[in-house]
């Protein structure tokens, strides 16, 4: 594919998010990328539809592909996997991107307990952390295997 670089074309080795749905479908597109390890790092092609006035990514936006990112990676991280319902999310923001820019969420998920669930996200931009957010997600139980 071509990278246009105002379009939502990712890098290779992305496909389209696993998991769809109309807030997603309208908020994107993601996309993923599976690592050796069997992790995954969610990404987004800045559009201007994701740009404030400014034209750099709304901070909003970033606040959503972190809370995705955090969930989809945190609830993967076991088997059978967790059903989890974000209790709280701290953003912290130290940088931006702008239209065009490649945006990655990485996830470190640091427990996984019987009632809740602990995960960190950087957001990097052009090999910088532009976002820090912290999760705690609240356990229901256990998805179907």
């Amino acid at each position: 594919m071509e990278n246009d670089n105002h379009g939502s074309t990712p890098p290779d080795g992305f496909q389209p998010l696993f998991r769809s749905s109309a807030f997603l479908d309208h908020n994107g597109p993601f996309f993923y990328r599976t690592n050796d390890d069997g992790t995954f790092v969610v990404g987004v092609r800045i559009q201007p539809k994701h740009a404030n006035g400014r034209g750099l990514a709304h901070g909003g936006l970033m606040m959503t592909m972190c809370d995705i990112a955090l969930g989809y990676r945190t609830t993967r991280s076991q088997t059978p996997s967790p059903m989890l319902t974000t209790a709280s999310v701290t953003t912290d923001f130290a940088g931006s991107a702008r239209i065009g820019d490649w945006v990655e969420a990485h996830v470190d998920v640091h427990k996984v307990g019987g009632r809740l669930a602990f995960a960190n996200c950087y957001l990097v931009c052009n090999g910088e952390r532009i976002v820090h957010a912290s999760a705690v997600f609240a356990r229901t139980g256990d998805r179907p295997s």
